[in-house]
């Protein structure tokens, strides 16, 4: 410090020793500061790093579990708890192009879908839509005799957990939505009856068309 700098110290009645050693106090005192500072910023980079990995690792999971029960040109569109039961499951669809741009949220044109709930390290298709609807039980009420080759699907995610209505596309107009929910009581799921709102019960076959499987 110069001459006239340390003159002025003096004069404001600060001896430049100690003004040099509160300087220095100072400095010490805010080191653990900006140390800590520095650790919340390091382990909150790593966490989120974490975080973009784990998420990766899922949707590469969801993709070829989904691949797996549609084949490549399916999509995943909802993951989660979807049934509000506690597990996994994945909506996953095989879309049409022919959807239109304007269409609401939540509606699409597909010609399947299927939901797959994860068993551990598996994954089970527990309800398909192809060419009729089905879950691991038989043929859901409802469903039309005659194949479908398309559907309009409508989702939604209420707190009571998913509901997809399924709308003919092939079959003239006048084809009524059919409303498709998870049944808790018996862990399936089903569709409901418009009237009643009670769940309808499956059948095992649709006249002459032969039993279907589902992919275990």
């Amino acid at each position: 410090m110069s001459g006239r700098g340390q003159m002025k110290k003096q004069q404001a009645g600060i001896p430049a020793g100690k003004f040099r050693c509160r300087m220095l106090v100072g400095v010490l005192a805010l080191t653990p500061m900006l140390l800590a500072a520095g650790c919340a910023e390091s382990a909150q980079s790593r966490e989120s790093q974490r975080k973009a990995v784990e998420a990766a690792t899922k949707t590469a999971e969801y993709r070829a579990a989904a691949r797996s029960a549609l084949g490549r040109e399916s999509e995943v569109i909802l993951s989660g708890d979807l049934a509000r039961n506690g597990h996994i499951q994945l909506l996953v669809v095989e879309p049409l192009p022919k959807t239109p741009q304007n269409a609401a949220a939540g509606t699409m044109m597909v010609s399947r879908a299927a939901i797959l709930e994860q068993d551990g390290t598996d994954w089970r298709e527990i309800f398909l839509a192809d060419e009729q609807l089905k879950n691991t039980e038989g043929f859901l009420g409802g469903t039309p005799r005659d194949a479908v080759n398309a559907w309009k699907l409508d989702y939604q995610q209420p707190a009571t957990g998913l509901t997809m209505f399924f709308t003919p596309l092939d079959q003239g107009g006048g084809q009524s939505s059919i409303e498709v929910r998870w049944n808790t009581k018996e862990s399936v799921y089903q569709s409901l009856d418009r009237a009643t709102r009670r769940f309808l019960a499956e059948s095992t076959s649709l006249g002459p068309r032969p039993e279907f499987e589902m992919k275990p």
